[in-house]
């Protein structure tokens, strides 16, 4: 087909607005994902948006919502990008999965270029894409899949030293420096499932409830919220295995009541030091939650462009999950993107209880 005739199956792309096309255009020339196929007139081919062949003159271009639609107007599927084929989420997805797969079985965890060289992909796209649908820098994610690996062999382990080495480490000089940041407690205490730690603890009554409130040397460790204290006490019984955890007296009333008074009053200050235990990224998403004012909710992508992560909103919603302090670190603020109430740890009845009392003390309608 000539490219005359081509050009005259083409449909005028004035059907919508021409800033449409224009933002399209600039969408092409970043090479960056999009929701569209543009077909270049001279070459009779269209191609994804982030398409790696040679960009095109901008008048040669034309924008279509599908393939199907480009594929009527006489245009063939390009053989690089292959729009026709699986969608780019999808072939990104399974780059990153492929490269995690990489990260986990290698030792040591090859660097950037080296893994980049692996899939296929460059270095600079990689890094993109991985921390976008992982929330981590493979960097970041190796260090992460270490640090688990050594959380299951510590128990069974001679030694702290043998562990270390067993799960990946080539020394043991930075791991020790940065073992309180990766497992939450010294690798001896995390060795013993917390083991010669103290969590002293205290369970009480509230309008939700049950709570129970835990706190280590370092700060308060546990808030758990439930219907009875049995099922609470086992669940702070797993978290610290070895732990010696010792029912606190009436010292503990203080902080008990400042924990609690946030369930009637959402916007006090309870001011008492926290021992957040968690993956650097689970830190960063537990910071920006505690930055949530009360009567406000935020969707689990606002989160991750909050932390610098744009794209990781599933790996935030994992954070929620994981976040072992109720009601000191609201995860119950974060909604789905349209504002309807996503799981809570606690029940999603309890998490929609807070979040009414919270609008109602700061006027807003339920």
């Amino acid at each position: 087909m000539s490219s005359s005739s081509r050009s005259q199956l083409t449909p005028p792309s004035s059907a919508l607005p021409p800033w449409i096309d224009e933002e399209r255009w600039i969408t092409v020339q970043r090479r960056e994902p999009g929701a569209f196929v543009y077909a270049v007139r001279t070459t009779g081919v269209f191609c994804r948006p982030g398409c790696p062949s040679r960009l095109p003159r901008r008048e040669h271009v034309r924008f279509f919502d599908h393939c199907d639609a480009a594929a009527k107007a006489g245009f063939r599927p390009c053989k690089r990008c292959q729009p026709d084929g699986p969608g780019l989420a999808a072939l990104h997805a399974e780059t990153v999965a492929r490269a995690c797969r990489i990260l986990q079985r290698a030792e040591p965890p090859p660097k950037l270029l080296e893994l980049a060289q692996a899939v296929g992909m460059s270095p600079y796209h990689l890094h993109r894409i991985f921390t976008g649908i992982t929330g981590l820098t493979p960097k970041a994610y190796a260090a992460a899949h270490r640090a688990e690996r050594l959380r299951r062999i510590l128990p069974g382990a001679c030694s702290v030293t043998e562990a270390i080495y067993e799960a990946g480490y080539t020394s043991s000089g930075r791991f020790y420096a940065d073992s309180s940041k990766q497992l939450g407690m010294q690798p001896g205490i995390s060795r013993q499932y917390g083991r010669d730690e103290l969590i002293r603890f205290s369970i009480g009554a509230c309008a939700l409830g049950v709570a129970l409130v835990a706190a280590s040397d370092k700060g308060v460790c546990a808030v758990f919220l439930g219907d009875d204290a049995r099922s609470l006490e086992e669940e702070l019984q797993r978290r610290f295995q070895k732990a010696r955890r010792l029912r606190a007296g009436p010292e503990f009333d203080r902080i008990v009541s400042a924990v609690l008074r946030l369930v009637e009053e959402p916007g006090s200050d309870p001011n008492l030091p926290l021992d957040l235990r968690g993956t650097a990224f689970q830190q960063k998403v537990w910071q920006a939650l505690q930055r949530i004012p009360a009567g406000n909710t935020v969707s689990y992508a606002e989160i991750a462009c909050k932390i610098g992560k744009p794209g990781s909103a599933r790996a935030v919603a994992g954070a929620c999950a994981a976040n072992s302090l109720a009601l000191l670190v609201p995860c119950h603020r974060v909604v789905h993107q349209e504002g309807s109430l996503s799981g809570y740890r606690w029940g999603v009845n309890r998490k929609q209880a807070l979040l009414d009392r919270e609008r109602r003390d700061a006027g807003r309608p339920q």
